[in-house]
C-alpha cells in the first residue's frame, strides 16, 4: 500500500512539473501590407511575439526601434514579431510606422477583438506564443522589449527550430 502511494505521489509530481501553459486563442488578421495571417498556421513552425500597441502610445513609440532589432535578430531562428495596433486607425498606424521606421509586421485590431481574447488591459502588452501554440509569456507595460531576447533565448533552447 505504501509503495502504491509513493508511486502515485511521484507520478503526480511529474505531471505538475510539465503542466502546459494556456493555449493561445487562434486568430486571423489582415496585415497592413494586405496579406492574411492565420495564427494557427504557425503552430509547430514559428514562435510568435504579439505586441499590442497603439499609435498614441508613447512607450510603444520609444520601444519600436528595439522591437525592430529583436524581430531582425530572431527572424532566422523561427521567431515572428507582429504588432497589433489596438483602437487605432489605418492612417494613424501608417503614420506611426513611417515615423518609427517599423520593420516588423503590423496589423490592426480597432475593436479589440483579438486583444480581448489575449487579456489586453492597455498598451503596450506583449505575448509570446511558443511552437506548441501556448502563451509562455505575457507582460503588461513598457520594458517588455528589453526582456525579449532573454525570454526568446530560453524558449529556443527548449524548442530548437524545426529542420
Amino acid at each position: 500500500m505504501r509503495a502504491a502511494v509513493l508511486v502515485l505521489a511521484a507520478l503526480l509530481s511529474l505531471t505538475s512539473s510539465v503542466a502546459a501553459e494556456p493555449a493561445a486563442p487562434g486568430f486571423k488578421v489582415r496585415l497592413l501590407d494586405g496579406r492574411m495571417l492565420d495564427s494557427r498556421d504557425l503552430i509547430g513552425k514559428k514562435i510568435l511575439v504579439l505586441r499590442f500597441q497603439a499609435s498614441y502610445c508613447k512607450p510603444c513609440a520609444r520601444e519600436s526601434a528595439a522591437l525592430g532589432r529583436v524581430a531582425e535578430r530572431y527572424r532566422e531562428r523561427g521567431v515572428d514579431v507582429l504588432a497589433i495596433h489596438v483602437q487605432d486607425t489605418v492612417v494613424d498606424v501608417r503614420r506611426f510606422m513611417r515615423a518609427n521606421r517599423v520593420t516588423y509586421e503590423v496589423a490592426l485590431d480597432p475593436k479589440l477583438v483579438i486583444g480581448n481574447r489575449y487579456g489586453f488591459k492597455g498598451t503596450p502588452y506583449t505575448v509570446i506564443i511558443d511552437r506548441r501554440g501556448e502563451m509562455v509569456s505575457r507582460v503588461h507595460g513598457a520594458s517588455a522589449v528589453g526582456r525579449l531576447p532573454r525570454t526568446l533565448d530560453e524558449i529556443l533552447k527548449r524548442e530548437p527550430p524545426p529542420a
